[in-house]
């Protein structure tokens, strides 16, 4: 068994020796954000529910003077600061689809490029077997995580904010030697490291936890207590401004209209009188108790649910989880004997000036936040990227060189294979306007009002569609409502003196869609020209699970048969469409409204090749 892991390493090494060259490293920080792009591409159109819901309407919001304008149609998420998502929106208003998913994709490839200029600066590497090799070896499996191949080329952020985590870290490192002296330059390039990470939290403000774990981890340093703090102050006030600048104008913002600088959340603080008093936060997410959260690695590992409507599959996090406790038992047991722990090996360069102790505190810290107050995986992104890096600091730590080498070789290639396939949040097929709806004809946009009465299938992406007289109030759509917005709602519509009418999703059988796509297949392969083919092809149908069956076609010239969906995926749109109806009328009369079933009409809207039609009904009191 030794002869066979010998061989396989072997045949490694033999295999990435190219990589091992400085050439290889500048090629590949240009390439690899170029084939995420590509691979963006190949994904789709970004089609995930958050989008749907108020990614791309509060860009659309914040541009053209909605804010109090509308009321909430993207639900309470209408109102997160949509400065992060005005460079998806605008993307998308300035080039072609496909050309827009392919630079948000190129974007998220940078993190690649800053995993691996953090892994240099910590893996020197005298071994010039891995100098080059094992950072390049390491931002790839960096970025082949769960979560950041989920959100590749899409609108929710995590993937975007990673960049800013990552350059502040990345500056404290390229600037180690400085922070001992503390001079102005290194003032100057401490204040830019906590601007980067001020600015991502300004854009996310899950980016918190990790400014606060590398504001703390700075006190780790080397140097006298007065020192460390100092250097902890400088970088705090800089991701203060950082906030300040991507996030200031939006609590302004929110607090002038709305009387809550979060609004809504936090309302039991600020107590806006346009919504409950309550903290409006997701906390289904977080581990039960103190059990699950020590055992919580494993947990979401196992059920991928608990963390995630997605589930994704990963092993990573429980290998660098029992690698830090294997760490602190290490450094426990040094300190029960009161002496250093003896070393299985040299300690690395990068160990020698902190620099490895400061990233693993900086990682430590960061996931114990995240564990604390979020539990959702995907805000876990930053830190799955450098997870690869940290499993090989520790084993670098724990263990002799050699076997740290295979082990970390070993460990972070089967974590690498694991995540393949990869689940996604959504996609569907490229048009050249990613975005797109019939006009509704309304009589009077001027007067007119439109309403929602749903929150999923959410319908915010659609107010952006719609003519921009016409205001958008949602109902029954999951916001807080308290008796001001019950009035402000009634306030809005008696100011509205035309006709009022509610928006709903309307039915479409994605099965209908991929139907004719499969019948174009078919005849393309000659399978439906002649009896002998639709023969092959109906016992074909019988052996694959394509949802279809075969109808032959009683016609002299042309195709003897064609592909029909099977009974069970068949569906009657007419009757779906009043569901919706129904259930939004009484939805609607607790509002004092009245659905006019008979004028409602069904319209055509789509994401990419996806449809997404909406109905239209007139309401009145």
């Amino acid at each position: 068994m030794q002869n066979f892991f010998g061989a396989i390493g072997r045949w490694y090494d033999r295999r990435t020796a190219r990589f091992n060259r400085p050439g290889a490293v500048r090629h590949a920080a240009w390439l690899a954000p170029l084939l995420f792009g590509a691979l963006s591409l190949l994904l789709g159109q970004d089609n995930n529910w958050d989008l749907r819901n108020y990614h791309l309407y509060n860009a659309y919001a914040l541009l053209n003077g909605r804010i109090g304008f509308d009321l909430s149609p993207g639900q309470w998420q209408s109102y997160f600061n949509p400065t992060l998502d005005l460079l998806y929106y605008g993307l998308n208003r300035a080039l072609p689809a496909p050309l827009a998913g392919f630079a948000m994709g190129a974007l998220h490839g940078l993190n690649f490029v800053l995993v691996l200029a953090i892994a240099r600066l910590l893996l020197p590497a005298p071994d010039a077997a891995d100098r080059y090799r094992l950072p390049l070896l390491l931002a790839l499996a960096g970025t082949l995580g769960a979560g950041f191949l989920s959100e590749l080329g899409n609108s929710m952020g995590d993937n975007m904010i990673a960049l800013f985590v990552l350059a502040s870290l990345y500056l404290v490192l390229r600037h180690w030697p400085r922070w001992r002296a503390l001079d102005r330059g290194a003032i100057g390039w401490l204040a830019l490291s906590g601007l980067a990470m001020g600015l991502g939290t300004g854009l996310k403000l899950t980016n918190a936890t990790f400014a606060l774990a590398l504001c703390v981890a700075l006190l780790t340093i080397g140097g006298g207590w007065w020192q460390r703090l100092r250097l902890s102050l400088v970088y705090g006030v800089a991701v203060l401004a950082g906030l300040a600048a991507t996030a200031g104008h939006w609590f302004l913002r929110m607090w002038q209209t709305f009387g809550n600088p979060l609004f809504p959340q936090m309302n039991d603080l600020f107590r806006s009188p346009l919504a409950l008093p309550v903290g409006v936060a997701d906390t289904a997410h977080l581990p039960h108790g103190l059990a699950e959260a020590l055992l919580w690695p494993f947990i979401f590992t196992l059920d991928g649910h608990r963390v995630s409507e997605l589930v994704m599959r990963q092993l990573i996090w429980p290998v660098v989880y029992l690698l830090f406790i294997a760490l602190a038992l290490r450094l426990l047991a040094g300190r029960l004997r009161s002496a250093p722990a003896p070393a299985a090996a040299p300690a690395p360069a990068a160990d020698a000036d902190g620099r490895t102790r400061f990233v693993l505190v900086f990682f430590a810290l960061g996931y114990v936040g995240w564990l604390k107050l979020f539990g959702i995986y995907r805000y876990l992104v930053p830190l799955e990227l450098l997870a690869p890096l940290a499993v090989w600091l520790l084993l670098q730590r724990l263990c002799k060189p050699a076997l740290a080498r295979r082990a970390g070789a070993w460990a972070l290639t089967v974590c690498a294979i694991v995540v393949f396939p990869f689940s996604t949040w959504g996609h569907s097929g490229w048009t050249a306007n990613g975005f797109s709806a019939d006009d509704p004809g309304l009589p009077d946009p001027a007067h007119n009002l439109v309403y929602t009465a749903h929150g999923d299938p959410p319908m915010g992406w659609m107010a952006s569609l719609l003519p921009p007289q016409v205001p958008v109030v949602a109902l029954a759509g999951g916001f807080p409502e308290s008796p001001a917005y019950l009035e402000r709602i009634r306030a809005i519509a008696a100011s509205r003196t035309g006709t009022h009418y509610v928006m709903l999703i309307g039915a479409a059988n994605h099965e209908e869609i991929t139907l004719e796509k499969k019948n174009l297949l078919v005849s393309w392969l000659g399978q439906t020209g002649s009896d002998a083919g639709c023969a092959r092809l109906e016992r074909m149908m019988k052996k694959v699970r394509f949802h279809v069956g075969v109808e032959m076609l009683a016609q002299p010239d042309g195709p003897r048969c064609r592909l029909e969906l099977l009974p069970p995926y068949r569906m009657d749109l007419a009757a779906r469409n009043l569901e919706v109806r129904q259930k939004a009328a009484l939805d609607l009369q607790r509002y004092g409204l009245r659905v006019r079933l008979d004028t409602c009409r069904v319209h055509r809207a789509a994401i990419g090749s996806e449809p997404y039609p909406y109905q239209l009904c007139e309401v009145g009191r």
